[in-house]
């Protein structure tokens, strides 16, 4: 019997041989087996052999298939909404409710139903969703926010600053989170303080951004950026950062003592991989706050 092992050999070239054989060796069994894990056998009994290749879903060269992301911008919004009803008030921006279904939290949530929709599916199949409830509950907390911390910013580039007017530093950076309210609010160890979860002191304000401010540029109006010299020689006053996942960061942040500031799980996450005692206060939240979500 000859039997012959074939990469990508096309179908029709496959095809033209077993009828070749069949016509002019008709004693002769032959078999091809393909790297895929097919095979097809022409001869007496040899019927048995004949496998199909498992299927795959064709790829787009370039463009290589992955999976739902639970953990994308708007699926770690999701996931606030759904535990903001468990976390102490002042923590989280986020409607503190409970939901039935997709387009309950759809609408809670201020997303598409088909994206909440998919939220839930991926929630199921990684079986962090409870079924047997009326309304939607995480389970395995514990394992989702081990998960979760896996998309922690890590190494992202700052950018320090300092005011012009060396003076009411405070003051300025409520001024100035004022102005941009939306697209920017105080982050990491100034936000754990805001939040009165702070660990860690002597760090410089972080200030997450949308994206990163033009400095000393005429814009429409003023720009509020103006008051802020980038890269200055002295020690900065603050530090910018753009926010990995603008929508979850944003909606969730609260207003405390006049300032916008990140919510405590998102402050959780972006504390998380600091090198200054960042898992210290990241520790602390979750000893203080997450962990009793449990």
């Amino acid at each position: 019997m000859a039997v012959v092992h074939v990469d990508r050999a096309p179908r029709a070239l496959i095809a033209n041989v077993m009828a070749f054989a069949q016509e002019f060796a008709a004693e002769v069994a032959v078999g091809f087996v393909s790297a895929e894990g097919a095979s097809e056998f022409l001869g007496p009994g040899l019927e048995y052999l004949n496998i199909s290749a498992p299927y795959r879903p064709r790829q787009v060269k370039g463009t290589p298939m992955r999976a739902d992301n639970l953990f994308s911008d708007l699926n770690q919004w999701m996931l606030k909404v759904l535990l903001a009803p468990e976390l102490p008030e002042g923590m989280l921006n986020a409607p503190r409710g409970q939901y039935r279904n997709g387009v309950e939290l759809a609408r809670a949530a201020q997303v598409s139903a088909m994206t909440a929709s998919r939220f839930l599916q991926q929630l199921r199949r990684e079986r962090f969703l409870l079924e047997s409830q009326e309304f939607l509950m995480l389970v395995r907390r514990e394992e989702l926010f081990e998960r979760w911390s896996s998309v922690a910013p890590y190494g992202t580039p700052d950018v320090p600053a300092r005011f012009f007017v060396n003076i009411q530093i405070e003051e300025r950076v409520r001024e100035l989170l004022s102005e941009v309210e939306g697209d920017a609010c105080l982050g990491l160890f100034a936000a754990a303080d805001g939040l009165h979860v702070g660990h860690v002191s002597g760090v410089p304000r972080y200030i997450c951004v949308r994206r990163m401010p033009r400095f000393n540029l005429p814009l429409p109006g003023s720009n509020p950026w103006n008051a802020l010299q980038p890269f200055p020689q002295e020690a900065p006053h603050v530090l910018l950062r753009v926010a990995k996942f603008p929508e979850s960061t944003f909606r969730g942040a609260v207003r405390r003592d006049g300032a916008m500031v990140a919510d405590v799980i998102q402050v959780w996450l972006d504390v998380l991989n600091h090198p200054t005692r960042g898992q210290e206060q990241a520790e602390h939240i979750f000893r203080k706050v997450l962990r009793p979500l449990d």
